[in-house]
């Protein structure tokens, strides 16, 4: 299952997705693991979840992004929610782009059973519809 939360900059999107990442690390039966840009969410997520900050990694575009997820699904079967802030800024503002990595996130999904949510920083009508048919809006 892939959900979106999606606002203009400065809506609270980041805030939600925290309080969102502390609640599913307190009842999980597995692991949770959020995926940052930068390191700003260091002190504000539970230590019961693992935070990622993905520029330590090198990692830009979102075929590059795709392959960490597939990476962090692989090296650990008990992962059972993935959060990713940022994403327009993981990847790109193209939004066709973000369309087919959501695509394929969605089959990762189903595949691994794993729910991913991500924050995305623009205005709702901006989505293609496609996009709507792939994710859920929170």
């Amino acid at each position: 299952m892939i959900k979106l939360i999606v606002g203009k900059r400065g809506s609270g999107k980041t805030k939600k997705l925290m309080e969102l990442v502390n609640a599913t690390a307190l009842t999980s039966k597995g692991n949770v693991v959020c995926i940052e840009k930068g390191d700003t969410l260091t002190f504000s997520i539970s230590h019961k979840a693992r935070l990622i900050d993905i520029e330590s990694y090198g990692v830009s575009g979102y075929g590059e992004y795709y392959g960490m997820l597939c990476g962090i699904n692989a090296g650990n079967h008990d992962v059972t929610d993935i959060f990713g802030d940022a994403t327009l800024r993981i990847g790109s503002r193209d939004y066709g782009e973000l369309a087919d990595f959501l695509d394929r996130v969605s089959a990762l999904a189903e595949e691994s059973h794993v729910n991913f949510i991500f924050t995305v920083s623009c205005d709702e009508a901006e989505l293609p519809a496609h996009i709507w048919e792939i994710a859920e809006k929170i």
